[in-house]
Order: structure tokens, then C-alpha cells, then sequence
């Protein structure tokens, strides 16, 4: 298919109009969400979850662009975040950088660093390219480790307290909230630009069937690039507003494949990979449960917030294989006909 034809066939499929569409329900759900903060404003433990959650919200929405998008299914996105933590805190506490700044070149360094790691890894399918993601991390690991000049090493890393808008750091959490929810607001716009692009196209393609892609003149490994260096500028942009926000962190903590790897990938699952708001409402699901689980059965059972996520997994994969989204779809497509035969048979 010719740069012509792939154009003709965005416009015929409506991809401007239904993105300029999608764009306020995007601002709407944005709001609510804000107005769910204003009205927890006063409660610090709830707002600090709710942080959490729109932080991994939008880790989520940014791999569901090469992973749900795409259908590569990368485990090594904190590959991206630990490379966003690390770049803020050399850039502020060697330079005085404000974080504000730092955002941009911990995105391009994770954009840079995703096409150098995923040329080679991207000629690989299915499980084997989500093992080398797996393995990619943990060479890196060890090189963060060793590198301890810029990350700290085993010690980890400190960011000073100096409070203040320019430098990322504020004295509430109602602060932190709103700073993620803006985060969580730019992947979703960013995911739904994607999505109606040609680029989000030609992702689909791919991830339906690469070798029809490449016969319909679609550059696959182009086009796989593209995507995961949105996903890591995003991913990186992440892990800045999370070393601001915990300002002590660790390799081990930043590249961990459980806690952030593959979480980002279960949220996706759970909420509707390859959906836009997918993500959003798994992260609001999961990372609550997750904080209520480690505060209550955290001392008595150690890893019942894993264990309780598999199972949440599992019931996903046996009764809601397209997720939360894709359940949702379903039932008020089911309703809707319901109706639809109601009135039928009333005018009958």
C-alpha cells in the first residue's frame, strides 16, 4: 500500500473526525477525575493512592501503544522508567536542573535507547520477543549497577527536599495528584492521537498479521520503532514524576520486571489492551486493591497483592478476554439490542 493510499484510507475511515471526538471525552474523563481529588483533598493516604494509581494509569496507557497497539508484548518498559528517574536525578542534583526541564531529554533518552535495544529484539515474535524484553532488563540491570557513578549503585539514589513548584516537590499529596493526573491526561491524549494516525494504523496491521502487513507495503520494522519510542518517551517522562515523588530510589526498585515491567502489561490486560481507556480503569482498579491488600494481609500473608492480581488475571482471561472495556462493550451492546427488540414488539 502506497503513502497515498494509506492517507486515503485514514480519511475515508474517519480518523481526524472520530480523534477530534474522542479529544472531549478525554478532557471530560480528566475532569472527573479531578473532581474526584477535590473532593478527597483533605484525606493524604487516599490521595497518595490515587497518585499511584494515575501514575500507573498512564505507564499503562503508554505501553498499551506498542503492546496493545502494536501486539508486541514488551516486559522491559522499566527499562524506560528507571532511565526517566535517573536522568532527573543526575540532571538536579549534578546541574540544578529544574525537573520541569529534565522531562524532555529523559524522554529522548528512552526514545533513543528503545531503538537501539529494539532494533535487534524486534526480529523476534510472540514469546520469544517478550523473553529477550525480560532479558534486556537484567542486562541493564546489572549495568546500572555497576555504572554507580549515575545511579547510586546498590545505595540507590536521594533527591534533597527543597520544596517548591520549579523544583517538583510539594509538601501534600494533593499536589502529587493532580501532577499525575495531568501525566495520565497526556498519554491518553497521546494514546488516542496514535490510535487515529496512520501510525496507529498501520500498528494494527501489524499486530493482526505482520507478514500481510508487509506484503501491503507496510514497513514493519519502521513502524514498530515508531511505536515503542512513543511508549518509552512516555514511560521515561514517567519515571521522572515518579523519582520527584518517592525521591529515593534504587536500580533494583526502578528496572524491577514484577512491580513495574510487567505490571504496566497486566493493567492493560486487565482494563482493555489495545483500547484507549483500557488501562486507566485497570490502574484504578488494581492499584487500590493492591495498596488495601499489602495494609491489611502485608505482614500476615507475604504476596497476597500477587496473589489476588494472578487470580484477578485469571478471571479476566476465563470471562472478560477483552478486558474491562471489552465487558463493558459487550453488555451494553446486549442491552442495547435488548431494547431495540422491545420496541419492535411493542409496535408490532
Amino acid at each position: 500500500m502506497s503513502n497515498r493510499e494509506q492517507r486515503l484510507a485514514w480519511r475515508t475511515t474517519g480518523g481526524v473526525k472520530t480523534l477530534w471526538h474522542e479529544l472531549p471525552v478525554t478532557l471530560a474523563v480528566v475532569a472527573a477525575l479531578g473532581a474526584l481529588v477535590a473532593v478527597l483533598s483533605g484525606d493524604s493516604f487516599t490521595l497518595n493512592i490515587l497518585a499511584s494509581a494515575f501514575l500507573f494509569a498512564g505507564l499503562a496507557t503508554a505501553w498499551n501503544i506498542i503492546g496493545g497497539l502494536g501486539g508486541q508484548f514488551s516486559l522491559g518498559h522499566s527499562v524506560f522508567f528507571a532511565i526517566g528517574a535517573f536522568t532527573v536525578g543526575n540532571l538536579y542534583i549534578g546541574l540544578q536542573v529544574s525537573p520541569w526541564l529534565a522531562l524532555l531529554p529523559a524522554a529522548l533518552l528512552s526514545a533513543g535507547l528503545s531503538a537501539l535495544i529494539s532494533w535487534p529484539v524486534f526480529r523476534l515474535r510472540g514469546p520469544f520477543f517478550a523473553i529477550a524484553t525480560m532479558a534486556m532488563t537484567e542486562v541493564l540491570l546489572s549495568l546500572a549497577l555497576y555504572f554507580d557513578r549515575f545511579t547510586g549503585g546498590s545505595r540507590g539514589m536521594s533527591i534533597p527536599f527543597r520544596a517548591g513548584l520549579q523544583n517538583m516537590i510539594f509538601r501534600d499529596r494533593l499536589s502529587y495528584a493532580l501532577l499525575m493526573l495531568g501525566f495520565l491526561a497526556l498519554c491518553l491524549v497521546v494514546m488516542a492521537a496514535v490510535t487515529r494516525s496512520r501510525l496507529g494504523y498501520s500498528l494494527q496491521a501489524v499486530r493482526d498479521n505482520e507478514d500481510a502487513a508487509a506484503a501491503a507495503g507496510i514497513d514493519v520494522l519502521r513502524t514498530k520503532l515508531a511505536g515503542m519510542a512513543i511508549s518509552a518517551a512516555l514511560t521515561g517522562m514517567g519515571g521522572v514524576l515518579y523519582m520527584m515523588y518517592v525521591r529515593v530510589a534504587d536500580p533494583p526498585t526502578l528496572f524491577s520486571l514484577f512491580d513495574v515491567g510487567v505490571k504496566m502489561a497486566l493493567i492493560a490486560l486487565i482494563g482493555g489492551i489495545g483500547t484507549i481507556y483500557g488501562p486507566m480503569l485497570g490502574a484504578l482498579l488494581i492499584v487500590p486493591l493492591e495498596s488495601w491488600l499489602r495494609a491489611e494481609l502485608g505482614g500476615s500473608v507475604p504476596g497476597a497483592n500477587l496473589i489476588v492480581l494472578g487470580f484477578i488475571l485469571m478471571l479476566t482471561a476465563l470471562f472478560l478476554r477483552r478486558g474491562i472495556v471489552g465487558g463493558l462493550r459487550s453488555l451494553f451492546r446486549s442491552s442495547g439490542g435488548q431494547g431495540r427488540l422491545r420496541r419492535k414488539g411493542a409496535t408490532a
